[in-house]
């Protein structure tokens, strides 16, 4: 009988009626390594030999057949998630770790898993009524964390590639037009935190850096504002961060309104002070309770909304107002590219594909200019005449 060579495998049965394959990987370090399988039936064990022996001639890891996919998900989350993304983020990923991926999928061995068994969680967590979005959430944080596993040559392949995540239909963006804004603008002042709101309307902040602004971060004799935390609840608790991207960080100029506003909001701030005395938290924080503790986000949405009930407007979101920034912006033919520095966007991709409902008055206004330039001549053009041979 001749000797069996490197990456060669072996079946038998074993005393016990069980099946056993054997792959042998050769020396390594001078020891000699084997990768063993059991199964109840020569087929199963034959099956993960020829997977094995398959990955071994492609270049390929060998699939671990002890790891499973919730040890997996959980060593990602601490050891590479965390340092890579921001407190609440990470928040989001650990809930829907422990909450939807762990319980349906977490003691499935990480080689077996299938694009099968991904599929079929996606579509069990649509069936339960969970939004697609976060169905969609689901299979990226599983994706990602198998593309992990593949660095650690724990798999072979990311299977969750193989499945295609829920469409998302994109939600319609609600925004207040200029007569509509002038109202609001109306209606909140004389409030303790109108000059958020005219800000937020002005400048397209998020809720988060408004609420995240602190003083130092405010020159009111230049006229800028600098964005550089954003104020979130993590674990409990309301605390500053970072921006969510570097585009992000920005310093913005502030419309005279705005200036206006930030110094009688500081006037008032220095009188509810006066008056706390004491009881006065100094959190350098601009927008403060009357207290001057930080703001928690729902709290200032629910007193928007009501605020936007006395104007007569209609019911939106908080957010809607940077909605409403850039929508004002784009319809006064403001370049793209200035709106997209002004939200902090990554991309300009980003802005035209969030505020795609601008786009037919942006044609309309392009048809328009185009017509008074081939209708109208103006000799002052800037032009110069020239012949066309």
């Amino acid at each position: 009988m001749s000797k069996r060579g490197q990456n060669e495998g072996s079946i038998y049965k074993r005393k016990d009626g069980r099946w056993t394959a054997v792959l042998n990987l050769g020396f390594q370090d001078g020891r000699r390594k084997r990768k063993t399988y059991y199964g109840e039936t020569r087929k199963q064990v034959q099956e993960q030999l020829s997977a094995a022996m398959r990955s071994q001639q492609l270049g390929l890891p060998i699939p671990s057949e002890r790891e499973n996919v919730g040890h997996l998900l959980q060593t990602w989350f601490q050891n590479v998630a965390v340092a890579r993304v921001r407190p609440k983020t990470a928040q989001s990923y650990k809930w829907i770790i422990d909450q939807h991926l762990i319980p349906m999928i977490g003691h499935t061995r990480l080689a077996k898993l299938t694009a099968s068994d991904i599929q079929s969680l996606l579509n069990d967590k649509r069936k339960t009524g969970l939004k697609p979005r976060t169905v969609q959430h689901i299979h990226a944080i599983l994706r990602i964390a198998l593309g992990q596993a593949v660095k650690w040559d724990l798999v072979a392949r990311n299977v969750a590639k193989l499945v295609d995540s829920p469409t998302v239909s994109r939600s319609e963006v609600n925004v207040l037009g200029p007569d509509a804004a002038r109202a609001l603008l109306a209606a909140v002042e004389g409030h303790r935190l109108s000059a958020l709101f005219s800000t937020c309307v002005s400048l397209g902040l998020r809720q988060g850096e408004a609420l995240g602004l602190r003083w130092e971060d405010l020159d009111l004799i230049r006229g800028t504002l600098d964005v550089r935390f954003s104020l979130q609840r993590i674990d409990g608790k309301l605390q500053l961060v970072e921006p969510k991207t570097n585009r992000s960080r920005r310093r913005l100029v502030l419309p005279a309104v705005c200036v206006a506003a930030f110094q009688r909001h500081r006037a008032r701030q220095q009188q509810e002070r006066t008056v706390a005395g004491d009881g006065w938290h100094s959190t350098g924080l601009v927008f403060t309770s009357s207290l001057g503790t930080a703001l928690d986000g729902p709290n200032v949405t629910h007193q928007f909304q009501r605020l936007l009930k006395v104007a007569g407007l209609p019911r939106m979101r908080f957010h809607d107002l940077r909605h409403t920034c850039a929508t004002l912006l784009l319809v006064q033919g403001i370049h793209p590219r200035l709106v997209m520095e002004l939200l902090g966007h990554s991309q300009i991709a980003l802005t035209m594909n969030t505020y795609t409902h601008v786009l037919p008055l942006m044609k309309k206004e392009v048809a328009e200019r185009m017509n008074e330039i081939l209708t109208a001549p103006d000799p002052d053009d800037g032009f110069p005449e020239k012949r066309l041979n």
